[in-house]
């Protein structure tokens, strides 16, 4: 029997399954588990099951000791976990890829709806007490159909957010290190452009692209001039994509018409100046916030880890 720690809350499905097998030491706070107290926890681990919010890095992993064989963290983005670190110690890093592609589409998509009909403005407005009268100019937006959906990153959760697109009548470029499955192309009516390109024909621009160093910032003061001033910018991938300084200044010299965020550049922290601005609806990292959806990823997680474990093949292991 092997020792697994859980570095966080997770769907007890997944709990039941790492606990048929091993013995789990996982942690139970509503708060984020402390540096020095996971340090202390992971020491002698065989697995660990990470969450986003935990730093996997060479420290950690040295702390837990030459036994560990596997972690395997419960996302698909996998920013938090050095895994050339991990390879170093003959570690296998793990991720959840595939099982949040149409929760996170579709937060994706309702930020493109929230920020382009202003429904978060008209929201905070009756919530508000303010007084208000119908009439044929008040809170208007701006309609999809016809327009254009530029993708950034057209992976599993790209092309959903393209589909959900195609449905409302729009056209869709997108920007990719390499070109999609030519039958998924077609189905989409999608054509591949560069970043530039796609910045200065698209109406709405969704980012789907993983984070890195070749991605920190992509969107900055540059891009966002480049865009159209009746455009929005929606963003459910990772928060450094998006230099949020240079965001809040655009949003407010009114160089773009709005933005929909799911994600921070300093999470949890948002920039104080996107909290001033009405054009921009600004949601807490919910897109891959359903029940079904969780527990899915905890349950690949777990899958994950005990696949290792059992000196076996894991089913998403991070290449």
């Amino acid at each position: 029997m092997s020792r697994v720690v859980v570095t966080g809350r997770i769907p007890e499905a997944a709990l039941e399954k790492l606990r048929a097998e091993h013995e789990v030491d996982a942690w139970t706070g509503q708060e984020s588990i402390d540096r020095d107290e996971l340090l202390r926890r992971v020491a002698g681990a065989d697995a660990i099951v990470s969450l986003l919010t935990e730093r996997i890095d060479g420290e950690l992993l040295d702390a837990a000791g030459p036994q560990l064989r596997v972690v395997a963290n419960v996302a698909v983005g996998y920013d938090n976990i050095d895994v050339p670190a991990c390879r170093e110690r003959d570690v296998v890093a793990t991720n959840t890829p595939g099982v949040l592609t149409e929760a996170t589409a579709d937060i994706a998509f309702g930020l493109i709806l929230t920020a382009t009909r202003r429904l978060g403005e008209g929201e905070r407005l009756i919530r508000s007490g303010t007084p208000w009268k119908w009439g044929m100019f008040f809170l208007l937006g701006s309609s999809l159909q016809g327009k254009t959906l530029g993708v950034v990153g057209m992976g599993g959760i790209g092309q959903a957010t393209a589909r959900r697109a195609k449905a409302f009548g729009m056209e869709v470029v997108y920007q990719s290190r390499s070109e999609i499955d030519p039958a998924v192309a077609e189905e989409l009516g999608a054509r591949r452009v560069e970043l530039d390109e796609l910045l200065s024909v698209s109406d709405v621009v969704s980012l789907h692209c993983p984070y890195g160093p070749a991605t920190h910032h992509l969107i900055g003061a540059e891009q966002l001039a480049a865009m159209k001033e009746s455009a929005y910018l929606v963003n459910t991938a990772r928060g450094p994509i998006i230099d949020e300084e240079a965001l809040a200044a655009a949003l407010r010299a009114g160089l773009i018409a709005g933005a929909g965020l799911d994600v921070y550049e300093h999470e949890p922290r948002v920039h104080p100046d996107l909290l001033d601005l009405d054009n921009v609806a600004l949601v807490p990292h919910l897109g891959s916030a359903t029940v079904e959806t969780r527990t899915a990823m905890a349950t690949l997680a777990a899958d994950n880890a005990l696949a290792v474990l059992a000196r076996e093949e894991p089913p998403t292991p991070i290449r």
